[in-house]
């Protein structure tokens, strides 16, 4: 299994290329992307769009929550909040009691 990752450090390639892992990090990417997703949505609800570019309506509105959550997905990727590598930590450690079995 992989080795818990210090606080506010990635997996470098090495540990990437064990067989699981990368897929353990983009999960907790992925929840960290959800949990900032989750907190930039009430700040884009509260912008007036009508007087903006593109003029509000429908069709902007149909599409917010999706410019919302790819916005997420890149402040994630690119360090985010941080989020990540305690998940990732936690992750490592219920799959290392799970293969331990009942004690």
């Amino acid at each position: 299994m992989a080795a818990l990752l210090p606080p506010g450090g990635a997996p470098d390639a090495a540990q990437l290329a064990r067989p699981g892992v990368a897929k353990l990090w983009k999960a907790a990417q992925d929840f960290e992307a959800i949990a900032l997703g989750q907190f930039l949505a009430p700040m884009f609800d509260t912008v007036d769009t009508s007087k903006s570019v593109f003029g509000g309506g429908a069709g902007e509105s149909a599409w917010r929550p999706m410019l919302t959550q790819e916005m997420a997905r890149q402040v994630a990727a690119h360090g985010g909040l941080g989020l990540a590598v305690p998940v990732f930590n936690q992750i490592l450690r219920m799959q290392e009691q799970a293969q331990k079995g009942p004690q």
